[in-house]
């Protein structure tokens, strides 16, 4: 093997994960959210180990196929909807239900040829503003919806919370209000929880939550992480030494220049850069675990290599194990330090880093 890094996926922290859900809010169905493979860890395997939920939620029609592919029998959701007429006909041979969040795809459902009724999910805008019908606008788009004989019955009503992972901020209890107000007295079931919805607001669980970062152990609740709800991460990211330097006092390690050896010093050479996915803004000082020991990254992320500092290993050998996340080092302290979030991580890893399944 000529390059050591790899991210393991634990198929059974997923399974925790969803049940962990489904604790947190007991009377509503559970849509898992696959989109973006998986969130990084895969979108097969990472389905096939939440078989057990009641949806999928994609955001490609080529997801779709995928999981029909993989022998996946769940209803799947397509999140941002059909983009063109053309895209009817594959969300009937594949069985995808839709979510409708603009007048332009109600018109095209209205001059759509006739076929198997697809099931639709419509969009409140609350004030997320970027998808949705405005509240205002709800009745007109439901009653147009209703009325094709295309549409299946059982129209799911449905909004995006901005601010939820902030759960003292007044404005997800305005949108619920809002969202309960644009849609009284519609039938249909109602969906509204993302996953810092379900770990924070349980008013907002209602028919069906839409779990996605939450099932993959990972928290964007600021200041936390996936263990302070009970998750467990889904995804170790690691690779090994390959090389362990005698650097002077005075000298300088990496790019830029940018850290100054304080002393005569071993420093690590480990085989993981941007281009697997770990952030090039992770700054001197981001936590890394080296055979088990914590300690940091020192100079610049490079392209395929990382530099660490190991004054306080000195054991440390060429081929000792380095972690960069995973269940002894969440994956959000990383991302704090390089001033995203835990998604954003486990989204970016690369085709080059070799995954495993645990």
């Amino acid at each position: 093997m000529a390059r050591p890094t790899s991210a393991s996926i634990h198929t059974d922290a997923l399974r925790h994960n969803l049940a962990q859900a489904r604790a947190r809010a007991p009377h509503s169905r559970v849509m898992a959210v696959v989109k973006a493979d998986g969130y990084g860890h895969g979108l097969e395997r990472v389905a096939r180990a939440l078989e057990g939920a009641d949806a999928f939620g994609v955001a490609a029609l080529s997801d779709a196929d995928r999981l029909r592919a993989a022998g996946l029998s769940q209803p799947i959701v397509l999140l941002s909807g059909f983009d063109e007429a053309d895209d009817l006909p594959q969300l009937r041979r594949l069985g995808v239900e839709t979510v409708v969040h603009h007048l332009s795809q109600i018109e095209m459902l209205e001059q759509a040829a006739d076929g198997e009724p697809i099931r639709c999910w419509l969009k409140v805008d609350t004030g997320m503003h970027r998808l949705g019908f405005a509240p205002e606008q709800v009745r007109e788009a439901y009653a147009r919806l209703s009325a094709l004989a295309g549409v299946a019955d059982g129209i799911v009503l449905m909004n995006h919370f901005a601010s939820s992972d902030e759960f003292a901020n007044p404005q997800t209890p305005a949108q619920l209000r809002a969202f309960a107000d644009a849609t009284a007295g519609l039938d249909g079931a109602r969906s509204l929880a993302n996953s810092a919805a379900v770990l924070g607001w349980p008013d907002a669980h209602a028919d069906w939550i839409r779990p996605g970062g939450a099932l993959y152990g990972i928290s964007v609740v600021e200041g936390t992480t996936g263990a302070d709800f009970g998750l467990r991460p889904a995804m170790t990211l690691s690779t090994r030494l390959i090389a362990v330097n005698r650097v002077r006092r005075g000298e300088r390690i990496g790019y830029a220049a940018t850290w100054e050896c304080p002393e005569d010093m071993n420093v690590g050479v480990a085989a993981i850069g941007y281009g697997d996915g770990y952030p090039r803004a992770a700054p001197s000082g981001t936590p890394v675990l080296v055979g088990g020991q914590a300690t940091q990254v020192i100079g610049r992320v490079s392209m395929d290599l990382m530099t660490i500092d190991l004054r306080g290993i000195p054991d440390a050998r060429v081929g000792d194990p380095v972690i960069l996340w995973g269940p002894e080092l969440p994956v959000e302290r990383i991302a704090e330090v390089s001033a995203t979030i835990g998604y954003e991580l486990t989204c970016s890893i690369t085709r080059r880093v070799r995954f495993v399944e645990t």
